[in-house]
């Protein structure tokens, strides 16, 4: 490549996709989760993320759901540091035997009536190393799961589904 051309291409405008600002469906299954977190708690809802032994690919997903680009807390679901403060567990990775009695106990750190959900496939016991010598195994075996939301990992769209899924039961469970 002639060191005209590099130069060409360094300094000519790039011509790149158009890129979209609004997810219509997200948007819309926020507001549909809103109502149904409104009806169900009467205010928002607040998730602690546990990580009992991931490959943080799950976790990456649950990031991306505070990034401006979706914004959950605008539909009222916030991320707590704390168990004290939260409804929900979210519970994320198989559980490594390292990891089991700190999961327990963040469990039991948490107000009740809580819940916990297991999120991605090495939570919910169908992932690549359920049968490792170090993990337990699903989220399950060392925690009462209400709701599992499998995939691998599953996308923020996958994610806030399962949140409305759950929502809908907890609903029937009043």
């Amino acid at each position: 490549m002639s060191t005209k051309s590099l130069v060409n291409n360094i300094l000519s405008p790039k011509r790149a996709g158009e890129v979209t600002y609004r997810d219509e469906e997200f948007d819309k299954m926020g507001l549909t989760l809103k109502a149904e977190i409104d009806r169900v708690f009467g205010r928002s809802l607040a998730i602690r993320e546990l990580d009992s032994g991931s490959d943080n690919a799950v976790e990456i997903e649950l990031n991306n759901l505070a990034t401006p680009h979706y914004d959950v807390e605008r539909f009222g679901v916030s991320f707590v540091a704390s168990p004290r403060h939260a409804d929900v567990i979210i519970i994320t990775g198989p559980v490594t035997l390292a990891m089991a009695e700190a999961a327990r106990k963040t469990f039991e750190a948490m107000p009740q009536p809580g819940w916990a959900v297991a999120v991605g496939d090495d939570a919910c016991g169908i992932g690549l190393v359920k049968d490792s010598y170090a993990v337990l195994g699903a989220a399950g075996k060392i925690l009462p799961i209400d709701f599992e939301i499998p995939g691998n990992p599953p996308t923020p769209i996958e994610i806030m589904r399962g949140l409305l899924a759950f929502m809908v039961a907890i609903k029937r469970q009043k």
